[in-house]
């Protein structure tokens, strides 16, 4: 399989570590090593203390499977599998689930490999968009009506990156009952449950709604430990998570045992941790609520229900492109252009999960009070 070039993860690496102020990142300002150890209970300091640097268990460390069944309702331990972070889970369940004469129905814009890979596969992929008209919101009749008799998989990513729109309940359970009527298995990226603007709005987690489903975790978003390369799928369907362990053989075998150990230690103290991770994406979206308004003849912006991302669009004539490319390099501020998911309507991903925001956002303005002003298009 050769799947063609991850925009974002090249954009990403010309740009990430040569721009001090990542306005476009996705996740939330990650802990210092320092600051997670201080969150050890007794059992996680031993634990770590006591690590030996040898192989794990492939399924993932019995404690850490543990840890991450309790973030869902009815999920056992043996029905988790850690992988190396999502991006290995996303490239073995399309493996597993997919192949040749398969359809799948893809949301989208989305994170790259959720449509590539599948596409890799032999599968035929139907990108499902969703609409700045409608606010982002996901158009379950059209969903319906993408369906085939040969739809093996629909893939979906809520709260969603980059526009940071979010399922209600009802949508959710319709959602649900659709791949079920279809037998359809609903692969439900799930990294930024827990930052939803409005928890009392939070749906079930989709392993937890259908035993017909998969739900993505990682360390990365919400928990912001991206450096520990931690993921994971809950499923209760055991003979898809074999079938998934052995395609693991192939990949990475097992994980790293110091980020194991680390993962557990951060599970033992979740709520401090969302609890930190909120209080900064809290900070941080009025002060885009008050740039967008000020600049409104400028930017388009649909304020995200969910997570630290949004995907607002440059309103001027000037290629969103250039207008990155120019404050990357001239005020040392990196947002991502929406062609980076292959979007064409001059949007961008905005992030607010970094406490230099402020700083970023003074820069942001000097960089277009500088520039001579262009001409605006109508929204």
């Amino acid at each position: 399989m050769r799947p063609p070039p991850f925009e974002l993860e090249r954009y990403f690496a010309r740009h990430e570590f040569a721009v001090p102020y990542l306005l476009g990142s996705s996740d939330v300002e990650a802990l210092s090593l320092a600051e997670l150890l201080e969150l050890a209970d007794e059992g996680g300091r031993r634990l770590w203390e006591d690590l030996s640097l040898g192989y794990t268990e492939p399924p993932g460390a019995p404690f850490l499977r543990e840890a991450i069944a309790g973030l869902y309702e009815d999920v056992e331990s043996d029905d988790v599998l850690v992988f190396a972070g999502g991006e290995e889970a996303i490239f073995a369940l399309a493996n597993v689930a997919l192949g040749p004469g398969d359809h799948a129905v893809v949301v989208w814009p989305a994170y790259q490999s959720l449509y590539e890979v599948a596409r890799a596969t032999g599968a035929d992929v139907t990108l499902l968009a969703l609409e700045r008209e409608s606010d982002w919101a996901l158009d379950l009749d059209a969903l319906e009506q993408a369906l085939r008799p040969q739809t093996r998989a629909i893939f979906v990513n809520f709260p969603h990156n980059p526009t940071g729109s979010q399922l209600d309940r009802p949508s959710f359970e319709r959602l649900v009952a659709i791949a079920e009527g279809a037998g359809a298995l609903l692969f439900s990226d799930e990294v930024y449950r827990w930052l939803e603007h409005d928890p009392s709005l939070r749906p079930p987690a989709a392993v937890d709604a259908s035993p017909a489903a998969v739900s993505l975790g990682v360390m990365s978003k919400t928990f912001a430990l991206a450096g520990l390369r931690i993921g994971w799928v809950a499923c209760r369907d055991r003979r898809l998570l074999a079938r998934l362990a052995a395609f693991k053989d192939y990949t990475t075998i097992c994980s790293s045992a110091p980020s194991e150990v680390l993962s557990f230690i951060a599970l033992g103290a979740v709520d401090r941790i969302v609890e930190r991770s909120r209080a900064i994406v809290d900070a941080n979206l009025p002060l885009l609520d008050d740039f967008f308004e000020r600049r409104a003849e400028l930017f388009d912006w649909v304020r995200p229900q969910a997570g630290p991302i949004g995907f607002p669009r440059l309103l001027s004539e000037e290629p969103i492109e250039r207008f990155c490319e120019e404050l990357a390099r001239d005020a040392d501020v990196l947002l991502v252009p929406g062609s980076i998911y292959g979007h064409g309507g001059n949007h961008f991903r905005v992030g607010f999960g970094r406490r230099n925001l402020p700083e970023a956002i003074q820069r942001l303005d000097r960089f277009i009070d500088g520039r001579p002003r262009a001409g605006s298009r109508a929204a």
